[in-house]
């Protein structure tokens, strides 16, 4: 006996008054499915485990629209569990205590218990919590729906104890079969004769970008603005054109969206491809992204990937974020797009990056040493008594501004952290760096030739002496 709880009205019922179309034709079976073939096609694991009876604690991860309410829906018409639903919004620890505390003892007379929760992700930590002990007992069979990594939005202990089954964004072609099957059921338009062409299906299934509720919900208003004639609908381009505008941008600022663009752009900039990196840019700006986030970022890949191979990337990136202050959107979007466009077809080079690894690294795993005493300031006597300054070097007084003095600690002496690329100007500062090497190689090696014949010398006076 299946028993409905909580919000189970809101994905089972058909009854609802001015039910919309996505919810009238809604599959009720595995064979009416739309997508997913990946998962749900002849022979795949999720169909077998479905149609068997066989369905562990599951997650369906994925973007809106896409089946997931619904597979949950076929899930409990065919299981022989007890089907129970879990809304976030109305879901007290108490109350998901007590459902859990009766499917314990349910378990003990040989009756499963299988629970749905929708938008997972909105649960929070005790919420979650609350069913770890009973997925761990086997008392329920949890199916969570959401459309935020789960790796970031579900408790490492739930999710271990979970299979993750990726749902894909619907394509063109799935979304033009949703379509035509929904004007083909009953169900849909009842009476109604609906007329429309392969091509304008084919723009509804373009605008609706991977989102089956969203073609429907454009199928559904344009048969409401369509010709009538009688009971026939004439749905036409020119009645679409109201309707499909402006796509709208899925990106979530808060979400792995947010993180998965930025990377995009980020990658795009560094592999050179102006266009792709302005797509990427474009993206995150439709989706309301904030344009100093966007201008930090550029900041940052201004010296972490051009460096010194274009010294004024990094005046351009900052420019650019100064105006962003200044104006704010939509104005700065194009010196977004001129700072994107310099950084991706700048001249690449990550030494500066990787200087700061390796040192970084040395700081963390090598002796920390005091800093030399020719290197600290002498401010007071008793510093100068302590030998603070003493063997200092002034470099603007050598005739190469260069000296033999040590800077580097023992720890880490002779090490290198900068080396320089041949990329644009970096390579005026590879050969500065080479030429202040050989100078050092020459001077040190004359600076030890002399130490060591002042060492001869005093070995012969001492023993003359004796």
């Amino acid at each position: 006996m299946k028993q409905e709880s909580m919000k189970q009205e809101s994905l089972f019922s058909s009854s609802v008054q001015n039910e919309p179309l996505a919810s009238r034709v809604r599959p009720q079976s595995l064979e009416q499915f739309v997508g997913q073939q990946h998962l749900l096609g002849p022979g795949k694991i999720l169909r077998e485990i479905i149609e068997n009876d066989q369905v562990s604690s599951m997650i369906l991860w994925g973007p809106p629209g896409v089946g997931k309410t619904t597979l949950a829906r076929i899930i409990a018409q065919r299981t022989k569990a007890q089907f129970l639903s879990f809304s976030a919004v109305d879901s007290s620890i108490s109350s998901i205590k007590k459902i859990m505390q009766q499917a314990e003892l349910d378990r003990e007379i040989g009756q499963k218990t299988m629970v749905f929760v929708d938008e997972i992700h909105r649960f929070n930590k005790a919420q979650q919590d609350a069913f770890l002990p009973y997925v761990e007992r086997g008392s329920i069979i949890l199916i969570g729906a959401t459309t935020e990594n789960p790796s970031f939005e579900l408790n490492s202990s739930l999710l271990s104890r979970c299979k993750v089954f990726v749902f894909r964004a619907l394509t063109e072609d799935d979304i033009v079969t949703l379509l035509e099957n929904t004007l083909k059921n009953p169900a849909g338009f009842g009476t109604q004769t609906i007329k429309i062409g392969p091509e304008e299906i084919r723009i509804i299934a373009n605008f609706a970008d991977g989102d089956a509720r969203m073609a429907l919900n454009t199928l559904e208003m344009a048969v409401l603005n369509g010709q009538r004639d009688g009971d026939t609908v004439t749905v036409t381009t020119a009645d679409l054109s109201q309707l499909v505008t402006k796509k709208f941008v899925r990106y979530d600022k808060d979400g792995e969206e947010h993180y998965n663009i930025i990377s995009a752009l980020h990658k795009s900039m560094r592999n050179s491809d102006v266009d792709a990196a302005i797509y990427w840019l474009s993206r995150m700006l439709e989706g309301g992204e904030d344009p100093l986030y966007i201008a930090r970022r550029l900041i940052r890949f201004a010296s972490e990937d051009v460096g010194l191979a274009d010294t004024n990337a990094l005046n351009v990136a900052i420019n650019v974020f100064q105006a962003c202050q200044f104006i704010g959107m939509p104005e700065c979007d194009v010196h977004l797009v001129e700072a994107v466009t310099y950084l991706s077809l700048a001249p690449k080079s990550n030494a500066i990056y990787k200087a700061r690894l390796a040192s970084a690294k040395d700081v963390q795993h090598t002796k920390n040493d005091p800093v030399p005493l020719a290197l600290r300031n002498a401010p007071t006597k008793l510093m100068k008594d302590l030998g603070y300054g003493k063997g200092y070097q002034l470099a603007h007084y050598a005739k190469d501004k260069l000296t033999t003095m040590q800077t580097m600690p023992p720890s880490v002496a002779g090490h290198e952290y900068y080396v320089p690329t041949t990329q644009g100007y970096e390579g005026r500062f590879k050969a500065r760096l080479a030429q202040i090497k050989e100078w050092h190689r020459q001077h040190d090696e004359q600076e030890q030739n002399d130490e060591k014949d002042q060492g001869d010398q005093q070995d012969q006076q001492d023993h003359q002496d004796q």
